[in-house]
C-alpha cells in the first residue's frame, strides 16, 4: 500500500496488527482519527495507555482487574464453594452476561494444546488445584469450549481434581460440540450452566 506519508503508513501498520483488521480497515480507522477533533484523539490515546498500564490480573482468579483482587472475588454475595473454570477473560464476560452463575471464576489463560506447544505448566492449573483444596470449594464447574483442546484440558483437570474429593461438573451439551464458548448465545449458555452435569457421569466406565 503506497501512502503519501510515513507517519500515515506507521499508523496504518499499527492498527493492522489488531486481530481481524486488514490494511484497508486500518487505513479507514486512521483516516477517521484524522477527521475528528484533536482532543478526541488525545482521549483515545490516553485510554489505551491507561488500559495497558493500570489493568492487571486478579491474584486469586486471574481475571482482569484494577486491583490485586477483582470485584467478583471480593463480592461476599458470590458462592465461595463453586468455582467456574474458563479459558480466558472473554468467557467470564459471556457467562456473567447470562446472569445464571453466582459463584467464583478461575481463568486458565488458554487450553492444553501440544500441537501449539502449550502444556499444563503454561496455564494456571497449579493455582486452581491449590484453590480447590482449600476446604471451602465443593464444586468445580469446568466451562471450556467443546473442542479437542477443550476436552483434553477438561480430562487433565479432572485427573488433578479427583483426589480432592470435590464435584467436577461440566456445561450441559446445549453448547454445540466443537463450538467456542464465547460465541454461544446467552440463553443456551445460561441453560447449560443451570443444567450442568457431573463429569464422572460422562466418562466411559
Amino acid at each position: 500500500m503506497n501512502l503519501p506519508s510515513k507517519l500515515l503508513d506507521d499508523a496504518v501498520q499499527a492498527f493492522a496488527q489488531l486481530p481481524g483488521i486488514g490494511q484497508k480497515s486500518a487505513l479507514r480507522m486512521v483516516l477517521h482519527l484524522l477527521r475528528v477533533p484533536p482532543e478526541s484523539v488525545d482521549r483515545f490515546g490516553e485510554t489505551l495507555i491507561r488500559l495497558r498500564k493500570e489493568l492487571r490480573y486478579c491474584n486469586n482468579c486471574h481475571n482482569i482487574s484494577t486491583e490485586e483482587i477483582c470485584t467478583i472475588c471480593r463480592d461476599p454475595k458470590r458462592e465461595q464453594g463453586l468455582v467456574c473454570v474458563v479459558e480466558d477473560i472473554r468467557d467470564v464476560i459471556a457467562i456473567e452476561n447470562t446472569g445464571q452463575f453466582k459463584g467464583l471464576y478461575h481463568v486458565l489463560g488458554g487450553l492444553i494444546s501440544p500441537m501449539d506447544g502449550v502444556g499444563p505448566s503454561q496455564l494456571t492449573i497449579d493455582s486452581l488445584v491449590g484453590k480447590a483444596g482449600n476446604g471451602l470449594v465443593n464444586e468445580v464447574m469446568v466451562a471450556l469450549s467443546t473442542t479437542m483442546e477443550g476436552d483434553t484440558t477438561l480430562f487433565y483437570l479432572y485427573k488433578k481434581l479427583k483426589p480432592l474429593d470435590i464435584k467436577v461438573s461440566t456445561l450441559a451439551r446445549g453448547v454445540a460440540i466443537g463450538g467456542e464458548l464465547e460465541y454461544a448465545d446467552e440463553v443456551t449458555l445460561g441453560r447449560s450452566i443451570v443444567n450442568r452435569v457431573l463429569y464422572d457421569n460422562q466418562l466411559v466406565k
